[in-house]
């Protein structure tokens, strides 16, 4: 179980009044939900509470999208677990949480990770262990105690420029900066090559992008939510088991018990509206009186792109306009060995392309630690965020395998008893430009809503914490227009943490 520290800042955004429940005796309000990942789930969650009658459909047999899980066989006939790769439930998560506690009430799915190295190409580490959890002191001293940021460093940074760093406000802060890049951001404000090269490339990793292919609005607001603008810091949990049996198992039971119907295995191809709503798919009809498409962005551009009659000229070109980010690569593999016992459970590099981050894996998640001990071996993870659409499958793997015996060299006389490779490119592009065009949850359409987390949400949110901030946002839209009470929401503080920093950052710009 994760030890829970909240922050006392963080803020909430209280749900609008009305019921607590459809009144029974009524035929009760029906939606369909487009999609069971994070945002669809919450969404469904925040309308099976208030007694709204749900289908969900998702195109895939697993639920929790690019956090989905499934079992897998390996070559030798044991049994294996497999998913799309590491994901880090940070503690100022607070919606998604709020979202996990409804069918684990004291998040006992979740391990904490008390610390994880960040490597760079010279192989200096900087690490997240011991800092304070006030900021900005939390940054100073992860500056002041960096091998790639001195003093100097800091005291040579441009404070005119970097100002943004500290008066953080959600929309403010993309207006000011989401037509630059974060790469061009972190030159002009003087940040030195080496800590940018590691630190800030973390934060540009976490959207499979390069920082010259990301708008420096979300890399400021990412800095604000795990940095300067919360205490709950840089520290996660992860799931203890896969993904299907730890987290999303559960909550469909959960749901379920509620009267939601979950339909897997089915594509939603159209929706149209009349007096209410029809969901076609490659199964059944569905009517309802509304529908909430949290969908990746291809299956969202391809179901408004095959219904006509959805929203207006203007939304839907919005919508054609949302953009993927480059493939991402994981390779999971099942070695004959175990790695060095003082290696972190996970690694984030710098300066190694391709490789943006090792997971040893049988030491956080039950089925991998199953395997090791049972064989004696290890089950490493290892990614390449932002790969380029050129490299083959077998050029990336190579060359992750290179990266991996040059970090652990007991690696290199390992064999590989097994191995899968994944290679997706579903993820939302957050691109330089493209925060003003991003369609919101609310559509010209009040029957239709979307979640995701590549739509728009006012608030300093990130990754899958915006998936499953959109989805209560959803949900609470359509609530509003059944008469039903809306779900309360929360944030880190949408302003920049220090009064004097935002003071200071006033008078430098």
């Amino acid at each position: 179980m994760t030890a829970e520290r909240l922050d006392r800042r963080r803020q909430t955004i209280p749900g609008a009044p009305g019921l607590l429940r459809a009144p029974e005796g009524e035929p009760r309000p029906r939606v369909v939900v487009v999609g069971a990942g994070i945002a669809g789930l919450a969404a469904a969650t925040g309308l099976a509470e208030r007694g709204v009658a749900v289908d969900v459909v998702e195109q895939h047999g697993y639920l929790g999208g690019r956090v989905g899980g499934w079992p897998d066989v390996l070559a030798d006939g044991s049994p294996a677990a497999m998913n799309r790769g590491f994901h880090a439930f940070f503690r100022q998560y607070y919606n998604l949480r709020e979202l996990l506690r409804r069918s684990d009430s004291r998040l006992s799915a979740l391990t904490p990770v008390e610390d994880y190295p960040l490597i760079d190409g010279a192989g200096r580490t900087d690490t997240f262990r011991g800092l304070p959890t006030t900021p900005p002191l939390n940054a100073l001293v992860f500056a002041l105690r960096s091998p790639t940021f001195t003093l100097r460093d800091l005291l040579g940074l441009d404070a005119r420029a970097a100002a943004p760093l500290a008066a953080v406000s959600v929309p403010q802060t993309y207006e000011l900066l989401d037509d630059r890049d974060a790469a061009t951001f972190l030159r002009d404000i003087n940040f030195p090559d080496a800590a940018r090269h590691l630190a800030f490339e973390v934060f540009a990793r976490s959207f499979f992008a390069r920082p010259e292919a990301l708008s420096a609005g979300e890399l400021v607001t990412m800095f604000h939510i795990y940095f300067l603008g919360s205490s709950e810091g840089l520290i996660f949990d992860v799931a203890n088991a896969n993904f299907d049996v730890a987290l999303w198992n559960p909550l469909r039971s959960y749901l379920e018990g509620l009267g939601a119907r979950f339909h897997t295995g089915i594509t939603v191809q159209t929706v149209s509206s009349g007096r209410g709503v029809t969901v076609t798919t490659t199964g059944p009809q569905f009517e309802a009186d509304a529908v909430v498409l949290a969908t990746d962005v291809a299956g969202l551009r391809s179901i408004v792109a095959s219904s006509p009659s959805l929203g207006d000229g203007p939304w839907r070109d919005r919508v054609a306009a949302m953009g993927t980010a480059p493939p991402f690569v994981v390779l999971r593999l099942w070695l004959d060995r175990a790695v060095r016992s003082d290696r972190a459970p996970f690694v984030g590099t710098g300066g190694r392309e391709p490789l943006d981050n090792v997971s040893v894996v049988d030491r956080y998640e039950a089925q991998a630690a199953q395997w090791a001990a049972r064989t004696g071996g290890s089950v490493v993870e290892l990614h390449a965020y932002s790969v380029s659409d050129e490299d083959s499958d077998d050029i990336v793997r190579k060359a992750l395998l290179e990266r991996m015996h040059e970090l652990y060299p007991e690696t290199v006389d390992a064999t590989i008893v097994d191995e899968r490779l994944l290679r997706h490119a579903d993820c939302p592009r957050f691109a330089p430009g493209d925060f003003a065009g991003r369609p919101t949850v609310d559509t010209p359409d009040p029957r239709v809503v979307l979640a995701g987390d590549g739509i728009r949400v006012d608030a300093p949110v990130a990754l899958m914490e915006r998936a499953a901030t959109t989805g209560w946002s959803a949900a609470n839209q359509l609530l509003g227009g059944f008469g039903l009470a809306g779900h309360p929401l929360q944030t880190v503080p949408n302003r920049g943490r220090s009064a004097l920093l935002r003071r200071l950052a006033g008078a430098a710009r």
